[in-house]
């Protein structure tokens, strides 16, 4: 099954780290984002990978062409330019798809419809995190029957919550009631969603193809309630680092 992941994001929001590096590279414990997540997908046996390029795509090619020699010991035979890893490499097969500099994330997995074919592929973003389990994603998926399911994760209120009756309160609860649910990527996909993403030009997914397929009763919502992180922020990035160096990094389930 291939999967999808959407790299062509500017990251303006943690420009510290993107003015000259696509936000899928920014390194957590030492390895771009784009990395994890792609280990997540080939612990559950996802590894057929179609990298939707934008913002300085160029760089993510160039990371994984120069991957196997930069990160395996390697024996170089010089008389013929021959590598021989010494090490087990990742075993992936990696599509990049150049869709365009400002293109919009529903028009980026649409250029992706040929490569698709008339077969389910899943979807994600490349600067979340999680510990999700991959294979009931896609039971759950197939047991709705819909043409899209989505992650959902439940928000939590940074702030302390209070039930209030005339004026008095009855209760105070510190930062545990939750605001609702929130996208957290992780999709599946049915073929039958490239008509939702051709409905309206540009189509951002969140805003058009998603709030077309809730309105049709064909998105079904599967909830995640382990580690979810995604980042958008250098202080978000910052964070991710602190959790890996205290070996709090929950999203590596292929330990």
């Amino acid at each position: 099954m291939k999967v999808l992941i959407l790299c062509g994001g500017r990251g303006l929001r943690m420009h510290e780290l993107t003015r000259d590096m696509p936000k899928p590279l920014v390194p957590i414990a030492g390895k771009p984002m784009l990395w994890h997540i792609m280990k997540l997908y080939k612990h559950y046996g996802f590894d057929d990978f179609i990298l939707l390029l934008g913002y300085r795509g160029d760089r993510i090619k160039e990371y994984f062409m120069d991957y196997p020699w930069k990160n395996h010991s390697f024996v170089l035979d010089t008389q013929n330019s021959r590598i021989t890893l010494l090490e087990e490499a990742e075993n992936w097969k990696i599509t990049f798809l150049d869709t365009g500099l400002d293109t919009t994330t529903g028009d980026r997995i649409k250029k992706a419809r040929d490569l698709v074919g008339n077969k389910t592929f899943m979807a994600t973003y490349g600067d979340g995190l999680a510990d999700i389990n991959l294979h009931k994603l896609l039971v759950f998926h197939r047991e709705k029957g819909r043409i899209a399911t989505v992650t959902g994760i439940s928000k939590k209120s940074q702030y302390g919550t209070m039930t209030v009756r005339n004026g008095i309160a009855d209760s105070f609860v510190e930062k545990e009631s939750r605001e609702g649910i929130i996208n957290g990527g992780f999709f599946v996909f049915e073929p039958g969603v490239f008509d939702y993403l051709s409905a309206v030009e540009p189509n951002i997914l969140e805003k058009h193809a998603m709030a077309d397929l809730a309105r049709d009763r064909q998105l079904a919502v599967y909830m995640h309630d382990g580690f979810w992180y995604a980042c958008d922020t250098y202080y978000d990035v910052m964070t991710m680092n602190k959790m890996a160096e205290e070996g709090m990094d929950r999203w590596r389930v292929w330990k």
